[in-house]
């Protein structure tokens, strides 16, 4: 878990993900086009990424990823990720963070 929590005070913006995942992509994809640059953590690339998989699945992500964390907050994978951007409260949920300047 400490190594989690140290991962996402890295930025305002981190995703953790896997290379193959589809939906990562996507959800890493949107965050790019607004201009933020999240830290990205392809869990199938990095050394212990099945140990910081079952850390998140601990922490209600599930399924593990893509999980998103906004100021260091579990904020959710892509089902709220995506319902928070159609409620327009994404945006502003990024700028609060310092993550998007527009």
């Amino acid at each position: 878990m400490e190594r989690v929590n140290k991962m996402v005070a890295e930025k305002p913006v981190v995703i953790f993900s896997k290379s193959s995942c589809c939906i990562s992509h996507s959800i890493k994809s949107l965050f790019c086009d607004f201009g933020v640059n999240p830290a990205v953590y392809e869990l199938d690339e990095i050394p212990r990424g099945g140990e910081i998989e079952q850390t998140l699945l601990r922490l209600g992500c599930n399924p593990e990823v893509p999980a998103v964390f906004i100021s260091g907050e579990f904020v959710g994978g892509a089902n709220e990720i995506m319902s928070l951007h159609v409620r327009q409260s994404l945006k502003p949920m990024l700028k609060r963070a310092g993550a998007l300047w527009v």
